[in-house]
């Protein structure tokens, strides 16, 4: 049999809208391919366990890749949390321009998405993959449903209904969302022409705060952020394989943020998760120009802060400093490659200096919610977990809430987004430390 190469089969495609996506003998030779690949480079073999695993499968076979199963290659796909950081050190992807076109995260949701096309999808990758039904339900009765979270014997009923582990700490809802907040405010100060909010589910319904802080750091720049009509970004129906809710509700935020993006006005969002589905997902799975026009205009929320800060128009008149900031730096945002911006801005504060953390935290969207991944979700934060404790900081931080739900879960410390670090500091008491 002749050896693989590493050339694309004709089976390659990373488009759902693809035909050839959804073909399982063009599925299987591009796992080969792409697994006969990374087995010879292993660059990535410390970065989570789908690449152990998918060494040892090959192992098992004696180097050849084409003799690994499909149960051996579906584990591999299991592992993969979708943190994207191995495309990032990849050297052979579509945006290196290598011959080799390979895009191992886009590789596994494929796999799974196929896979969850021939067996339907379970409960518990319906629930999972819909937060904003899942908020907006806990919201009607939000007490009791925080309550409920914290009741040993509901969780133990929980963990056999749905899967999700009983030990796992989960996010809080709220009574008022964000967006019903926003509803009742008159229009923030400040320039309404430079940018819209995408304020995401884990804000709107778990995190309100943070889009408060956001809005108010924003306007304190001279700029009146909008709330356009929007639903969830997609994420979470792709990671479960829902490729059709995923398109649903991407094709619904395009149309929805488009005009804005066509105005000129770049689309901030809060969440690293949502930024980079809308930037790196959307041109495909929409598949439209008006797609390709709103991932052009995505931006974070410190990121076009910065671009504010270069431009010489974002205010410098703190009031308080936090010290010394143990800084994680979310896998989402580093696979932007838009560089440090939430620490650029941090240092910014007088007397602040900040400890950047780079290791993932291991919560990884859903993944270590689930009954069978949480034991391996902490052991892979275990290095992130380390690192935040021995900054030994007087503030947390990290751009993503499900983050810092994993390094309140390890350390009982949950670390704030830096856009409340920034707006905290600009507030006489948000921090005990005055600048003078």
């Amino acid at each position: 049999m002749p050896p693989i190469t590493g050339a694309p089969t004709p089976g390659l495609s990373y488009n759902p809208n693809d035909p050839v996506y959804w073909d399982q003998a063009g599925l299987r030779g591009e796992i080969e391919r792409v697994f006969d690949i990374c087995n010879g480079c292993r660059l990535c073999f410390n970065l989570c366990h789908s690449f152990p695993e998918l060494f040892k499968a090959i192992e098992a076979h004696e180097g050849d890749a084409r003799q690994v199963s499909p149960a051996e290659a579906g584990r591999v796909a299991e592992l993969c949390f979708q943190c994207k950081i191995c495309y990032v050190k990849c050297p052979y992807t579509p945006d290196d321009q290598h011959e080799f076109q390979l895009d191992f995260p886009r590789l596994m949701l494929r796999t799974n998405a196929v896979h969850k096309k021939e067996t339907g999808l379970g409960l518990r990758d319906r629930v999972l993959s819909r937060p904003n039904l899942l908020g907006r339900a806990a919201g009607m009765c939000a007490g009791l449903a925080n309550w409920s979270n914290r009741q040993p014997l509901l969780r133990i009923g929980l963990e056999a209904t749905l899967g999700i582990h009983r030990q796992k700490l989960l996010p809080e809802f709220h009574g008022e969302t964000f967006e019903d907040w926003f509803r009742k405010q008159p229009p923030p100060p400040g320039d309404p022409s430079r940018a819209v909010l995408f304020f995401t589910c884990s804000v709107n319904y778990n995190e309100p705060q943070v889009g408060r802080d956001a809005v108010e750091v924003y306007s304190k720049n001279g700029i009146s952020l909008s709330c356009p009509k929007q639903v969830c970004c997609g994420m979470p129906a792709l990671e479960h394989g829902d490729i059709e809710l995923a398109k649903s509700l991407a094709r619904q935020n395009v149309a929805s943020l488009h005009p804005h993006a066509a105005a000129g006005k770049k689309i901030v969002a809060i969440d690293p998760t949502c930024s980079y589905t809308l930037r790196k997902e959307y041109p495909e799975l929409v598949g439209t120009p008006e797609a390709r026009e709103v991932a052009a205009a995505t931006r974070d929320v410190c990121e076009f802060l910065f671009e504010l800060k270069q431009e010489g128009s974002f205010r410098r008149d703190f009031r308080s400093t936090p010290g010394k900031v143990a800084y994680h730096l979310p896998c989402h945002l580093k696979a932007q490659n838009i560089g440090y911006r939430s620490r650029d801005m941090m240092r910014l504060i007088p007397g602040a200096t900040v400890k950047l953390v780079e290791q993932c935290s291991g919560h990884d969207g859903t993944w270590a919610m689930k009954r069978e991944f949480f034991p391996l979700a902490m052991l892979t934060g275990k290095k992130a977990f380390d690192a935040m404790a021995a900054a030994e900081a007087e503030v947390m931080a990290s751009d993503c809430p499900l983050a810092s739900i994993q390094f309140d879960q390890a350390l009982g410390t949950r670390p704030i987004h830096p856009i409340q670090v920034l707006a905290r500091a600009y507030r006489a008491d948000g921090f005990p430390t005055p600048i003078a």
